[in-house]
């Protein structure tokens, strides 16, 4: 199986190649039930043991201590916008957010709707090019917990240093740049993800929750809005996203195969530097966020005009570069370059920008 398309869709994103032919071998056959993947039982002792690998391969990939327990949960990354500060933010506390663009506003609504928030941070004046300077971080001394963004697909930026919170329990939402790159998981005592970035396809998220949060939501809590039932359940409380799961677990066996986080961000880089090189070499590509917040998952830029920026991207997807068009709040170009867009797509790309920019200067 060999596409001559590269996709940078924001989500749902490229997966990699060997993924999709494993999946599409257990759609017909899974562990040689003789059952579809999507037709096997999650109680099923084949699915049992698909779902502990899937959780232990994590654990080893990221390097997550023992003292944190993997959840697969559904809702996507927006559900925990609740379960969050449901099981979090107890009354007469404080929880801390820095608002960072779109989905940590999101995020910020929700929590205001349970508790007392703070917004310790905020670049929205700006239109979010840029994330807060240390000193601009208005923290809340004892915080039920400090909850970032760790990536802005919309916008372009990532936190390259995370925020020292103390003792405060940092949570963040991590969805469009876990497994990108090397994070010590112990400074967090809650990291979420929706999967269909980089670790499979929607429909399933991963929480990441150290063990002594869970427990501690309001006794009056629905049962699905509890982390402790999933934890108790190891995932299966409710039927379970079997399919996706599975594709997580492919996922995972493939970044292991490309050998490990370390690598995967190495390339990462690579690609990022391509792109980025191009924008900084003239004025015709200006990209949205400044140099030191600059995302290596979504390359935010304009062109001289709209018109421009539409046919860039008509152009480029005739070329089989997909999905390039921008968010409607920023406009222009995104390129985003989750872990199964390979070196070559980017190279592509650098390619036909600068070739664009000669026949349409």
């Amino acid at each position: 199986m060999t596409r001559d398309i590269f996709i940078f869709n924001p989500g749902p994103a490229m997966m990699p190649e060997p993924v999709l032919e494993s999946t599409s071998k257990a759609v017909l056959n899974f562990a040689n039930t003789g059952m579809s993947i999507m037709e096997v039982s999650h109680r099923a002792k084949e699915f049992d043991a698909l779902l502990e690998d899937t959780e232990k391969r994590l654990h080893k990939i990221m390097g997550i201590p023992d003292t944190y327990k993997v959840l697969f949960l559904q809702g996507g990354a927006t559900l925990q916008f609740s379960m969050v500060p449901i099981n979090l933010l107890p009354a007469g506390k404080v929880a801390d957010y820095i608002d960072t663009g779109y989905f940590a506003s999101r995020a910020i609504k929700e929590a205001k709707l349970i508790g007392k928030v703070n917004v310790a941070a905020s670049t929205k004046e700006i239109n979010y090019t840029r994330l807060p300077a240390p000193n601009e971080i208005k923290l809340t001394k004892d915080a039920a917990y400090c909850h970032i963004t760790s990536n802005n697909t919309i916008y372009g930026t990532q936190w390259q240093t995370f925020p020292e919170t103390g003792n405060v329990p940092l949570i963040a939402d991590m969805s469009s740049d876990i497994l990108s790159r090397k994070v010590d998981v112990s400074k967090f005592g809650l990291i979420y993800a929706g999967a269909q970035k980089n670790m499979g396809p929607a429909g399933v998220t991963c929480v990441i929750i150290r063990k002594d949060l869970v427990g501690k939501a309001p006794a009056n809590t629905p049962s699905m809005l509890d982390y402790k039932p999933h934890v108790e359940n190891n995932s299966s409380y409710n039927t379970c996203p079997v399919t996706a799961i599975f594709v997580v677990h492919e996922v995972l066996k493939w970044i292991e195969d490309q050998g490990g986080v370390a690598n995967i961000e190495a390339t990462n880089n690579e690609k990022a530097k391509l792109i980025y090189n191009i924008l900084d070499s003239g004025d015709y590509y200006k990209g949205h966020a400044e140099k030191g917040s600059r995302s290596k998952m979504n390359i935010t830029f304009r062109l001289p005009s709209e018109a421009l920026e539409e046919k860039f991207a008509s152009e480029a997807s005739k070329r089989g570069l997909k999905g390039l068009k921008g968010h409607r709040s920023v406009g222009g170009i995104r390129a985003s370059m989750y872990n199964a867009v390979p070196l070559a797509g980017a190279q592509k790309l650098a390619e036909f920008m600068k070739e664009f920019k000669k026949n349409n200067s």
